[in-house]
């Protein structure tokens, strides 16, 4: 496999947002760095642009916000989006949806329509910057108040819960993996998936979700934010299609001007006509590119 170097000045932030896997040489930068033959210099991530992908199909979900149609008015044209409406999430079956909250329901309806076409199983990326933090706060509420906490509740609070029940009820064996990275989250998601693609698999899942967080962490959370979920199913490209590279951000912010919180701006370019996507996050700069 040959040596693995990391800049200095990304070790720290790398090894912090993935502890276990890089001593594995797994996980999403340690992907990249394997198959882009890394140096010590930022040289390293551009030269990955040249494997590129397709985005075969997508689907997000909001209070209000539910087809493809009404997503790309919203994409264009944003307001602030509210709303108590639950998804359905009819594909699951009963018993298992019954444990699953809101949160959880979107996430999972939107990776049931990204796969109504698929023509078999694909590995999948589950990505969340907070995960279903409501719950976690109730059982830690619970463990505080009570000494104990419910078995059940804290099965489906784990950051890998969604996927894993996902998973279980399409008696799907295909691998699946669980993202949290910062502010970086839906990007380390889409390296992770490029990562599996570039390793052969035909096609690969991506499904991102966040909500507002509840009290008392409610100041963590993003000005206007709200309830959410998209998916896309990629596959590698043939010839045109999208590539991206990551380089210290240096001079002035280069992050393309939009109203959308971020992991959005992101699905708007994924899915949309734009040349290029920039974004710059704690000194490192995403950069995503169609061709």
């Amino acid at each position: 496999m040959g040596l693995i170097t990391i800049p200095k000045t990304l070790r720290v932030p790398l090894l912090a947002k993935y502890p276990a896997r890089m001593g594995r040489f797994r996980g999403p930068y340690c992907r990249m760095a394997r198959l882009a033959s890394v140096t010590s210099s930022f040289t390293w991530l551009p030269a990955f642009m040249s494997f590129r992908f397709l985005v075969q199909r997508w689907a997000a979900w909001a209070p209000g916000l539910s087809s493809r149609e009404a997503w790309l008015d919203w994409l264009a044209r944003p307001v602030p989006v509210k709303g108590d409406e639950v998804p359905a999430l009819a594909q699951m079956p009963a018993m298992m949806r019954r444990r699953i909250e809101r949160l959880g329901r979107a996430a999972l309806q939107t990776a049931y329509e990204a796969l109504e076409d698929a023509a078999q199983p694909c590995p999948a990326v589950f990505a969340s910057r907070y995960g279903d933090m409501r719950r976690s706060i109730e059982l830690m509420r619970q463990l505080a108040e009570e000494g104990a906490v419910s078995p059940t509740a804290f099965s489906v609070s784990v950051h890998n819960a969604f996927a894993a029940l996902f998973s279980i009820a399409r008696g799907d064996r295909s691998n699946y993996s669980a993202v949290a990275a910062g502010a970086e989250t839906a990007e380390s998601a889409l390296v992770e998936a490029v990562g599996l693609l570039a390793e052969g698999a035909p096609e690969v899942l991506v499904v991102v979700y966040d909500e507002p967080l509840p009290p008392p962490l409610e100041h963590f959370s993003e000005p206007g934010e709200f309830i959410h979920a998209w998916a896309v199913r990629i596959a590698p490209a043939k010839g045109s299609g999208i590539g991206f590279s990551l380089a210290q951000a240096t001079g002035e912010v280069a992050t393309t001007d939009s109203s959308l919180p971020s992991d959005l701006a992101l699905l708007s370019f994924l899915i949309g006509h734009q040349r290029e996507y920039r974004r710059d996050v704690d000194g490192r700069r995403w950069q995503w590119e169609r061709a």
